[in-house]
């Protein structure tokens, strides 16, 4: 199957969040903590730290910190005090956006994430508004240059549920939420480890942006609302040309 690139937009992205690493790492360890508190603190044993220590691996936290967050929220109450909102609205051009929080305010989330919307030209919705628009699945992002052949073999003998080989010669293997973790392991064992690997509210329906304008419109919605303390996730359903996304400034 052929697709358009997400990478370029994965790689955008990652550049900017660079430059935010300390708020990054401030989500990551919440994460970790919650998931801990909720789960226990051995990721054998529970699915969402391990996917929270992948994430934070791959934002290079060092193990140290990792398992200091682990702890914390191992044996404690650490989960009941925050709460996990979505929300949901429309950015300019009709883009969907989807918001994953974890907050021990609401009103004061809900105020945030709707002053982010409407100052950069978009509604905050309704629940459902845009969930419609998404789903929930591993992605698996190997650049251009891989075995494709290969990849598939060992890909859909693991369970994956699709792998596209994009324009720019970028895969993507796509997997269930439930088999991501032992996908994505049965690659790294045949030696194709991702440049990224994650689970996400993958786009159904796509909105595409062709010109820089708009393009800049919504990733300025997104910055906005990835620079919320409260915000742990943001996704969307634009579809930016590879060429748009090389002109957008950091």
């Amino acid at each position: 199957m052929a697709g358009h690139s997400k990478w370029a937009n994965i790689k955008h992205r990652k550049g900017r969040q660079d430059a935010k690493r300390g708020k990054i790492f401030t989500k990551v360890i919440r994460e970790l903590t919650v998931a801990a508190s909720q789960g226990g603190g051995v990721p054998a044993d529970n699915p969402r730290l391990r996917l929270a220590v992948d994430k934070a691996l791959a934002v290079n936290m060092t193990r140290d910190t990792i398992d200091r967050a682990i702890a914390r929220g191992a044996g404690t109450n650490e989960a009941e005090n925050m709460e996990e909102l979505t929300y949901e609205g429309y950015g300019p051009n009709g883009v969907a956006i989807f918001v994953e929080a974890m907050t021990d305010n609401r009103n004061r989330t809900a105020a945030e994430v709707r002053h982010a919307f409407s100052k950069a030209g978009g509604n905050l919705g309704t629940d459902g508004s845009v969930a419609y628009l998404f789903e929930r699945k591993g992605q698996i992002s190997y650049e251009s240059g891989v075995d494709e052949e290969k990849l598939l073999d060992v890909a859909l003998e693991a369970g994956a549920d699709d792998v596209v080989t994009n324009d720019d010669g970028s895969v993507d293997v796509f997997t269930t939420f439930q088999d991501f973790i032992s996908v994505k392991e049965a690659l790294v064992e045949a030696g194709y480890t991702p440049a990224n690997a994650e689970v996400a509210m993958i786009a159904t329906t796509e909105a595409d942006l062709t010109d820089v304008d708009s393009a800049q419109k919504i990733m300025r919605l997104i910055d906005a609302l990835e620079d919320l303390d409260d915000v742990q996730n943001v996704y969307s359903n634009a579809n930016i040309a590879d060429e748009i996304m090389e002109q957008l400034g950091d």
